[in-house]
């Protein structure tokens, strides 16, 4: 049995080195039923003169098995694109598919290390590479408009920013500060400009309502600006009802208002009796509430401002001027007859306190000097030291608080200094006084001594002793 086998196999290498495979047999393709049909009639010899069958299952397999293996090899994933193949004349060729370049490993998002399952890092998502390299140019599909697939709204189209509507308390944190500036700017264009950005909403009426309250424990000139700003408003950002339906707030939250501020119902009655003089209220706003008000406060308001607007119309009171001028807005004459008529009260009643709150009610910290100065002149007018104790008392009081600033007593002081000799005029002794008036604000602290050493001295001629012979000398006092 032995031999036979080894005859066999003797028998089968003799006549494979008698008949060599062809370069088509070990191509990776499938061969046909005739190829194979051929390739076992040539297996089949006669050795001897005898008909030996050769081991053809054995070969067969074994070359199925070699095929299958390079087919796997070609197949993978790591061999894709780089494996050669033989052609029909038994050359190598490369395969159709190009050796992947450099750059397309980079962006291969598969494990260089061969493990996993294949799949791209991190799902296909994130990495290196994902949305492209810096710089790099794509190119942007054009659009034919004379395609009849195009639509002409996509060109048209406009985008917006979509504001939110302001709530209660985003409106009180972001409107109070935009009027608490105006006050100090008096712009109200600005204002219409910034709430115009802003998306009010059902919070519109709102706006006269919180601009009253503050004004309410502000200034007389602010409350002139509050006027001026609703009258700006109204028409820009607020319509009327809008204007009618905040002051019907107000008039319902009057007794809050009271607990701060005592004045408020005749305030906002000189608001209404403006509003209506302006023409954003109607003339008819106030006998709507004829009969039905139960507010004590609220009655007083609408009182107020009906006696105004009838006083308006018989005597003809200007409503329009109703706050007044604030500060700098008003002429310097005026301010001056105020400055004398502040100082007649003090000196009459000797209040200091009062005088005080006068002057700063004037909102006129740079037109101190004039107040000094007013000051000044009457001591030198009156010649008596109770006006030079009181006006000196005054002056002090005022520089120790820092009414009147360091600055504004100095230029008072030396406008006094260089109008002197026209006092003088009228009032001979106008020297002496000054020098003697000057000395006591020294002493006081009220100066300092090189503003002392700066007031001026009058010389005058006298004749000395007989012994002299008739010289003149001259002499200050």
């Amino acid at each position: 049995m032995q031999l036979t086998k080894l005859v066999m196999a003797a028998d089968c290498e003799a006549w494979l080195n008698a008949n060599p495979v062809e370069a088509d047999d070990l191509s990776d393709s499938y061969q046909s039923g005739n190829e194979e049909n051929a390739l076992v009639s040539r297996a089949d010899d006669e050795i001897n003169g005898n008909w030996v069958p050769a081991p053809v299952g054995t070969v067969h397999e074994a070359r199925l098995k070699a095929k299958a293996k390079r087919r796997l090899r070609k197949n993978s994933s790591r061999d894709s694109g780089r494996g050669d193949s033989l052609s029909e004349n038994g050359e190598a060729s490369r395969s159709a598919v190009p050796p992947a370049s450099p750059k397309g490993k980079v962006l291969d998002r598969r494990s260089r290390l061969g493990k996993g399952r294949g799949l791209p890092k991190k799902g296909g998502a994130g990495g290196k590479g994902v949305w492209g390299t810096p710089g790099e140019v794509y190119d942007v599909e054009e659009v034919d408009v004379r395609d009849p697939n195009y639509d002409e709204d996509q060109e048209n189209c406009v985008y917006e920013t979509v504001v939110l509507p302001l709530d209660e308390d985003n409106f009180t944190r972001t409107v109070t500060p935009i009027v608490q500036e105006y006050f100090e700017h008096g712009d109200s264009d600005e204002v219409a400009e910034l709430l115009g950005e802003l998306n009010l909403g059902s919070m519109r009426s709102d706006v006269p309502l919180l601009a009253v309250s503050l004004a309410l424990e502000a200034k007389a000139s602010q409350r002139e600006l509050t006027s001026l700003l609703l009258s700006r408003l109204c028409g820009r950002v607020l319509s009327r009802s809008d204007i009618e339906a905040s002051f019907r707030k107000l008039l319902k939250e009057l007794p809050d208002l009271v607990l701060d501020t005592p004045t408020a119902p005749q305030l906002v009655g000189q608001f209404i009796a403006r509003a209506v003089a302006d023409q954003i209220l109607s003339k008819s706003y106030i006998d709507g509430y004829k009969g039905s008000v139960d507010c004590e406060h609220a009655r007083a308001a609408l009182d107020r401002a009906a006696v105004l607007l009838k006083m308006s119309k018989e005597s003809g009171l200007k409503i329009d001027n109703l706050w007044g001028l604030g500060g700098g807005q008003r002429p310097v004459n005026q301010l001056i007859n105020e400055v004398n008529l502040l100082l007649k009260e003090y000196v009459l009643s000797g209040d200091t306190a009062e005088a005080e709150r006068c002057l700063r009610e004037l909102e006129v910290p740079h037109f101190h000097h004039e107040f000094v100065y007013e000051a000044i002149v009457m001591v030198l007018e009156s010649k008596g030291d109770t006006t030079l104790q009181a006006i000196l008392k005054l002056l002090k009081s005022l520089f120790d608080s820092s009414v009147i600033t360091l600055d504004q007593m100095r230029r008072g002081y030396e406008r006094v200094y260089m109008d002197i000799a026209e006092i003088n005029i009228d009032v001979p002794c106008a020297y002496s006084l000054l020098e003697h008036f000057v000395d006591k604000s020294f002493s006081a602290a009220v100066i300092d001594k090189k503003l002392r050493d700066l007031c001026p001295c009058r010389g005058r001629k006298r004749f000395v002793s007989e012994g002299d012979g008739g010289l003149l000398k001259l002499e200050t006092y």
